[in-house]
């Protein structure tokens, strides 16, 4: 009987060894997400508005809910300390898989090799579906590093039934802004009729990189730059050349005439204190809330060389230590579905960043009251902030001139010191060489 049982025993191995295997090639030809844990993906963003912070979200809870394979985790950092914060992290090593940063600060990640480009990661059809500010904001060295799915852009908001009153012409596309020789006589005929003489609202409430982004594009306009972007090596003969002197001089003759309205309560427009306010596309809501039809938006001021605007925003990247690059792109790519990308729009007034949005946007399509800073970042109005790893010596830099300049300082004696604190980082930095490749710092 000894021979049987043998036999009987082996069948019985083979048997189960088979089931076995069944199984393990069952398994294996199943979907990832059923036999495998879901890609995990850690993001950081600024927190700004409420209203953003409460998109963000959502768009974090439906894109999780869609996708069994992947999990995002989302941290917000303080927006006063967010930079900064990104820096320490980048330099021991310890970014997440996706972070947001303003614009301008993208190049020194980019330069330092801590970001990964993004060309071959997201689809072309949706990279041309990109207003061409957005691409320009986000690219360094001709590679993109950055998407955002939102623009940004400057303007005069005006009280209609006060411009009625001086005669002045309406400029409705940035071809008509006005020249600077009528923007001056406007402030004067305005002024006129004001009890204080205060006419023009620059935000001077705000700080921080609004001095750069608002009044960059006087020097731009006027035939000057923040730096040569010839090789951005030098702002000498730039920032400091006749032409950025010549335009900032009228800007402070504005302050020496008394066109300027403090706006310590920044209530000055809402409460019809002054007839023109320079700011950007985020004051819309508040604006029409208080004047209705009243409200007009129009270009900028043409300083010589035709009307020019701020642009670029909070953008989102992959960091370099992204293990999992492609599911990252996938979430990027859910962000810049119209539907999404107007949910964000709707919640902080911004620019949407791809043209299928803004065709199903009442406000920025054509016809609608914001669609001039459409037309500005896609008619060549828009000029990027210098794509320089320097970029933060120089916000700060010009930032100081124009405050400087608003207090009475000589404009040229404000624009040479600036040049100097530009010029000694590049000198400091050995003028930022591209040592950083795709694969990190040789």
């Amino acid at each position: 009987m000894l021979p049987n049982t043998l036999n009987t025993t082996k069948t019985t191995t083979l048997h189960r060894l088979s089931r076995w295997l069944l199984v393990v090639l069952i398994s294996a030809c199943q979907p990832a997400s059923e036999n495998t844990r879901p890609v995990g993906l850690e993001i950081w963003a600024h927190a700004g508005q409420q209203a953003e912070r409460t998109v963000l979200e959502a768009q974090i809870a439906r894109f999780n809910g869609q996708h069994d394979d992947i999990r995002v985790s989302l941290t917000f950092l303080p927006e006063g300390a967010y930079n900064g914060q990104v820096q320490a992290a980048a330099l021991a090593g310890e970014l997440p898989d996706i972070l947001e940063f303003d614009g301008p600060y993208l190049y020194n990640y980019a330069w330092a090799g801590k970001l990964r480009s993004l060309d071959e990661l997201l689809p072309h059809e949706l990279l041309a579906d990109l207003l061409p500010s957005v691409t320009a904001q986000g690219r360094y060295r001709g590679k993109l590093y950055a998407v955002g799915t939102f623009d940004s852009g400057l303007g005069l908001y005006a009280h209609r039934g006060a411009l009625a009153d001086v005669g002045i012409r309406l400029p409705e596309t940035p071809q008509q802004a006005w020249t600077i020789e009528e923007f001056d006589a406007l402030l004067e005929a305005l002024a006129r009729k004001d009890p204080d003489g205060a006419v023009l609202d620059l935000k001077l409430n705000y700080s921080g990189e609004w001095f750069s982004y608002g009044f960059a594009p006087i020097v731009q306009s006027a035939g000057g730059d923040l730096i040569d972007r010839r090789n951005y090596q030098t702002a000498q003969g730039v920032l400091n050349g006749a032409a950025s002197v010549r335009a900032l001089q009228r800007v402070q003759n504005w302050f020496n005439n008394g066109y300027v309205d403090a706006n310590l309560d920044d209530a000055a427009f809402v409460t019809e204190r002054v007839a023109l306010s320079w700011v950007g596309h985020w004051e819309y809501s508040r604006y029409h809330a208080a004047l209705g039809e009243e409200l007009m938006l129009v270009p900028l001021p043409d300083f010589g060389n035709g009307t020019r605007t701020g642009q670029g925003s909070w953008n989102w990247g992959i960091s370099k230590r992204c293990a999992n690059p492609r599911a990252a792109a996938k979430f990027l790519a859910f962000l810049l579905e119209p539907e999404e990308v107007l949910a964000m729009s709707g919640a902080n007034g911004a620019v949407p960043a791809t043209y299928r949005a803004i065709a199903r946007s009442p406000r920025f399509a054509t016809g609608g009251p914001l669609h001039l800073y459409v037309q500005q970042l896609t008619e060549g109005v828009a000029v990027p902030r210098p794509r320089t790893p320097a970029y933060p010596i120089i916000s700060s830099a010009f930032a100081q001139a124009i405050d400087d300049i608003r207090h009475g300082t000589v404009v040229q004696n404000a624009l040479d010191r600036a040049v100097t604190i530009i010029d000694q980082d590049l000198s400091d930095n050995y003028g930022y060489p591209v040592f950083a490749t795709e694969g990190g710092w040789p």
